[in-house]
């Protein structure tokens, strides 16, 4: 399917690998010129030189963190008028909820929360001016349900949510959309970094922990960073220009709800 994206500007945040990675592939697959963003300079560059082989695309590797200002403002540089937007970043480690002090606490909702809004804040008008825009959050199932030890990030992106949940509608006559896609477990190597801490932890393999994680999944397995990015990328497209506001489960399941 032609998306309709061909020769867009895309910004897609925390994209060295993961996720990010996954997202932005996809886009570079539907012809869209590519910022991409890391903090390991070697990983970004053998990433930003995969997709540029691999599809034909302009990519631009910067090294930043995206929660400084700093950061941000080397994204925006490279990029002054994206159309595409993909907000991510890493969250916070899993940890006990009474370990949490108030710099970590604040940490994380610069992370999770202010962040990606103090992004949106310096695109949308752009967006709105030119009369075309997407921007995807990348949250978590988290937000939808509790998981032991990451109260801290599923506030941060249920605040996120909450905020732009209003935002979102007062921009959609411009054809710019704000949409949340929330991961379940994924093939990533922060999924892979959590069975091995709970296979120290019981004593089991990490094999027979992943195992027992994916049959707790109905599909019976962890997703994947690319089928992940293709449906990010599918909210980028024309064709999604009436959806916004909304919260995209992929989690094969694992969240049961009729609604």
């Amino acid at each position: 399917m032609d998306l309709g994206i061909r020769g867009r500007k895309a910004i897609v945040c925390a994209s060295s690998r993961g996720l990010g990675r996954g997202c932005a592939e996809a886009l570079a697959r539907a012809g869209c010129d590519l910022v991409i963003n890391g903090r390991d300079e070697a990983v970004l560059a053998a990433t930003a030189g995969s997709i540029r082989a691999a599809n034909g695309v302009s990519v631009t590797p910067i090294i930043a963190d995206v929660g400084t200002a700093d950061g941000q403002k080397a994204l925006l540089d490279a990029c002054p008028e994206p159309d595409i937007l993909i907000n991510n970043n890493g969250g916070p480690p899993r940890r006990d909820y009474r370990e949490l002090d108030r710099d970590a606490m604040v940490d994380g909702v610069i992370q999770n929360m202010v962040t990606p809004i103090e992004l949106i804040q310096q695109v949308v008008d752009g967006m709105c001016t030119r009369g075309f825009g997407r921007i995807v959050n990348i949250t978590s199932l988290s937000v939808r349900m509790p998981i032991e030890g990451l109260d801290l990030s599923s506030g941060a992106r249920a605040g996120l949510t909450a905020f732009l949940a209003g935002v979102c509608r007062t921009i959609a006559h411009n054809d710019v959309t704000i949409n949340n896609v929330l991961p379940g477990k994924m093939d990533t190597d922060r999924l892979r970094g959590g069975l091995r801490m709970a296979a120290e932890k019981t004593g089991r393999s990490e094999e027979a922990v992943a195992a027992a994680q994916a049959d707790e999944i109905p599909a019976k397995r962890f997703g994947t960073a690319a089928e992940f990015g293709e449906v990010c990328t599918f909210l980028c497209s024309r064709q999604a220009g009436y959806i916004t506001g909304q919260n995209v489960l992929v989690d094969g399941g694992l969240f049961p709800s009729a609604f």
